[in-house]
């Protein structure tokens, strides 16, 4: 009876654990919801040179019907590259504490950790297949879903040509390292 009662006390303790997780996970994923714009330090290759974003946008919209994950979109600005930014879709999710983001277009995955957030800052590092890189970025708006007019092809990735229109191109390889 005493090792019945043992393991059923494990059993529970053990549901507490992974219940109270989840709750610090969508705490998490209410605090990351919205527009975070800031530094990145992350570059991108292109035709053999690297080029630093000069900044980042990122929203992460919570999905309604999930407690810690969404969708969103990641969207890195350059000055001094041949395109203006590279923009891509994202599905996230919050994972016993760590951010995962997997970027639609690319096909490539980050994780998050190490990270502190509140409602106006989000900083840490970004992992990605052994590259760790700092990031810090404020918080510039909160969901108001009454006013976005969404569509998948409005996404796209520009360079400037000789006459300084816009015409889209290859995108450029986005890769996770530490600047120089």
């Amino acid at each position: 009876m005493k090792k019945q009662f043992n393991r059923l006390l494990m059993a529970m303790l053990g549901l507490m654990a992974v219940s109270l997780t989840s709750c610090d996970d969508e705490e998490i994923a209410r605090t990351l919801e919205g527009t975070w714009k800031g530094d990145m330090y992350i570059s991108s290759e292109w035709d053999g040179r690297y080029y630093d974003a000069t900044y980042t946008e990122v929203t992460f919209l919570k999905d309604p019907y999930a407690y810690s994950s969404g969708s969103g979109y990641w969207v890195d600005y350059y000055s001094d590259a041949p395109w203006d930014y590279v923009a891509n879709h994202i599905d996230w999710r919050v994972d016993f504490g760590d951010i995962y983001v997997k970027f639609i277009e690319e096909g490539t995955s980050i994780q998050i950790s190490d990270y502190r957030l509140d409602d106006n800052r989000f900083s840490g590092y970004i992992y990605d297949h052994g590259n760790k890189v700092a990031f810090n970025l404020y918080n510039v708006s909160r969901p108001n879903y009454t006013g976005y007019h969404w569509g998948y092809d409005s996404w796209r990735y520009s360079t400037r040509t000789a006459t300084d229109s816009l015409k889209t191109t290859e995108k450029p390889v986005w890769i996770v390292r530490p600047r120089d």
